[in-house]
């Protein structure tokens, strides 16, 4: 897999625009050439470590509030395979279809969105870190999406906190479990994500108001966990890096738009 190479088709249509551009939240839609988008409701929220959370970390630190505008959309569930194989026909012929797709470095993630963008006629990007804690979270302000504890039923994940090995051992198809308030599947387990930041060890300094925080350094964040982490790593506020170029088993990634409010 370290050798893969990508090709993605040229652009030879003007872009075709299957959703609604009037943003309002709760809606489903989706671009003909994209994968299925939620519009996200705005609001503030506490980022980083939850009070009392025994598992935090200094990268968790200092809880702080951030706000995200309205106008903001995200994809239902990690990219597939099928939807990564418009912009790279050849991705991994042998995959399910309906998987989430992986072994995607953040290059490849942020140059699907460019391709995306140019064929849908929208700005896809990869969600910035807070973006996509606040749409994790869904206003839970528990340790999960679901609260303070979370169940093989609720994600796909490997090892629960007492070391019992549970789920399914592999990836799964969006669906397979519930959906968050904000009606996004997975934000806990089945693959991590990549986001936009550059990775910093701590919050000092993070942006307050959802923008993705820039910076020198090949490492970039990783969010979510996968299916063969342990619950612990299923923590909203759990933060993960790795360099740029790096394609894993287990890493995929999803996206987001802005769209204009009021159209």
């Amino acid at each position: 897999m370290k050798d893969l190479e990508f090709s993605h088709p040229m652009i030879a249509h003007a872009p075709k625009l299957v959703g609604e551009s009037s943003w309002s939240p709760g809606r489903v839609w989706q671009d003909e050439e994209g994968p299925q988008m939620i519009d996200i409701p705005p609001g503030w929220f506490t980022m980083g470590e939850n009070a009392g959370d025994p598992l935090a970390t200094d990268a968790e630190r200092p809880p702080h509030e951030v706000s995200i505008a309205a106008g903001l959309a995200f994809s239902t569930a990690a990219v597939t395979v099928a939807e990564f194989r418009h912009f790279c026909p050849a991705y991994l012929p042998e995959e399910d279809p309906g998987l989430p797709a992986v072994f995607v470095s953040w290059v490849d993630a942020t140059e699907y969105c460019a391709w995306l963008s140019l064929a849908t006629g929208r700005p896809y990007r990869l969600p910035s870190e807070s973006e996509w804690e606040f749409a994790c979270r869904a206003g839970s302000v528990g340790a999960f999406a679901f609260g303070d504890e979370i169940t093989p039923q609720q994600a796909n994940y490997c090892d629960a906190v007492n070391g019992l090995r549970v789920g399914p051992g592999r990836r799964t198809p969006r669906g397979i479990y519930p959906a968050n308030e904000f009606g996004l599947h997975d934000v806990h387990g089945n693959v991590c994500q990549w986001v936009a930041d550059v990775w910093h060890p701590d919050y000092d300094g993070a942006p307050a108001e959802g923008s993705a925080w820039t910076g020198r350094g090949d490492l970039r964040v990783l969010r979510g966990s996968a299916w063969d982490n342990q619950a612990p790593l299923l923590r909203c506020s759990h933060r993960d890096c790795l360099p740029r170029h790096t394609r894993r088993h287990n890493v995929g990634f999803r996206v987001a738009v802005r769209l204009e409010v009021g159209e």
